[in-house]
């Protein structure tokens, strides 16, 4: 069972840069596929972006292309979001979710909340106009 504790967030200016980390517990990271999701007041919960086992392979939202970038350290349990370029529309709670590999193969970038098994509590991030 994996532990999922997000940091990172905080109040950011529209066109600003924020990095967010997620770091697990356990030692089975690497056997996970990782996602971000997002969700904003009166909204539903959406993905952001997802790293394949791999490392490689990758999902992004519309929304986010181009200006977020998904990676994964194996040997320090993490997974991270850069976000450039910040939008009053990127304000939200965010948060980084695992699935397990029995979920997919070792190429597959899941998508849907139903498919991941474990979340974290969130970080909160606001960009002000």
């Amino acid at each position: 069972q994996a532990q999922l504790v997000e940091s990172g967030g905080g109040l950011v200016q529209a066109g600003g840069s924020l990095r967010l980390s997620c770091a697990a517990s356990g030692r089975t990271f690497s056997s996970y596929a990782m996602g971000w999701f997002r969700q904003a007041s009166g909204k539903e919960r959406e993905i952001v972006a997802a790293i394949a086992r791999s490392g490689v392979n990758t999902y992004y939202a519309d929304s986010v292309k181009g200006r977020f970038t998904i990676s994964r350290d194996n040997a320090k349990n993490t997974v991270y979001l850069q976000m450039s370029s910040l939008k009053r529309e990127d304000t939200a709670g965010y948060y980084c979710a695992a699935a397990a590999a029995v979920r997919g193969g070792f190429y597959t970038t899941p998508v849907g909340a139903r498919e991941y098994d474990y979340w974290g509590q969130g970080t909160q991030v606001t960009v002000s106009s």
